[in-house]
């Protein structure tokens, strides 16, 4: 990671969005994340969206990596990147992943949906965590570096 080269880790900030109560999977997330070098924030289960946001401002946060397993997770997501200009983060990294949607539903036509909201990625059910270490790993190398970072 990054701070094997002077910088500080990156600051992550998870959660299981909305009504939600399904933690394990995000869990073992952030375990694998702080195993790979990153400062985790976890917010646990029954966070509403504001709460992520919150947090990502309190902690200068690089990326807010949203859960949500029970279905509803168009429903919670809705508005989450305005919520995050509104509090200055325009260009904060924003991943969701899960069961998002009630139903069987084409994965490409339900990622495109939350891509549409402003998610960077979306993740379907049941994502590897290095798939995901992979993407911010890309995400992170790619993306335009923060002041002061």
């Amino acid at each position: 990671m990054s701070s094997e080269q002077g910088h500080q880790p990156k600051t992550l900030i998870t959660g299981v969005i909305g009504s939600d109560t399904h933690i394990v999977g995000n869990r073992i997330l952030s375990m694998a994340l702080e195993q790979a070098g990153y400062k985790v924030v976890s917010l646990g289960a029954l966070t509403p969206a504001q709460d992520f946001v919150k947090a990502a401002v309190e902690t200068a946060a690089d990326a807010i990596l949203v859960s949500s397993l029970y279905g509803q997770g168009e429903l919670d997501c809705r508005g989450f990147r305005e919520l995050c200009i509104e509090a200055g983060l325009a260009d904060i990294l924003i991943y969701v992943g899960g069961n998002l949607v009630v139903g069987k539903q084409s994965w490409p036509d339900v990622e495109q949906r939350f891509l549409a909201m402003g998610f960077d990625r979306a993740f379907p059910p049941g994502t590897r965590t290095a798939d995901v270490l992979d993407a911010l790993a890309h995400d992170f190398a790619t993306r335009p570096r923060k002041a002061g970072a």
